[in-house]
């Protein structure tokens, strides 16, 4: 049985997520069951914080943080819409939910189906870390 460390060491480094110095990341869905550690990865590597929900000025990109209770397709397609809303061109989304064999886990193809029906497509899928999954939402035609 694969351990927490060795999850951790087989995830997506923030780099790879396609995070850069300078840019502006919203985050949605903020809860205490987020990693904080990839919390502070993203912000060591943007150097800045995460904006919040509230945050009207344009974006680079986002992080959708989302459990199966959160939602269906209508509910992740929404705050697909809200992450979209002040992103620049080019930008992209993070959706990251709790790993298959976690309580709160979301089917892929809910996260799939979302995407498309917001006009954009999942790239990316992979461990992001030791209790999450990322899927990367990007722009279609990108």
């Amino acid at each position: 049985m694969e351990t927490t460390r060795e999850r951790h060491e087989s995830s997506l480094s923030v780099s790879e997520m396609g995070f850069k110095k300078e840019q502006v990341i919203q985050e949605f869905g903020w809860d205490e069951d987020v990693d904080e550690d990839l919390r502070q990865a993203i912000m060591d590597q943007i150097d800045d914080d995460l904006a919040d929900e509230d945050f009207t000025a344009m974006t680079d990109g986002a992080l959708v943080w989302w459990r199966d209770d959160d939602g269906g397709v209508d509910d992740l397609s929404d705050a697909l819409m809200d992450a979209m809303g002040n992103m620049d061109e080019g930008g992209y989304i993070w959706v990251l939910s709790p790993i298959a064999s976690d309580p709160g886990a979301v089917d892929p193809r809910l996260i799939e189906e979302a995407a498309k029906t917001v006009g954009m497509n999942p790239t990316t899928s992979d461990v992001v870390s030791p209790q999450w999954a990322g899927t990367q939402i990007v722009s279609r035609g990108r």
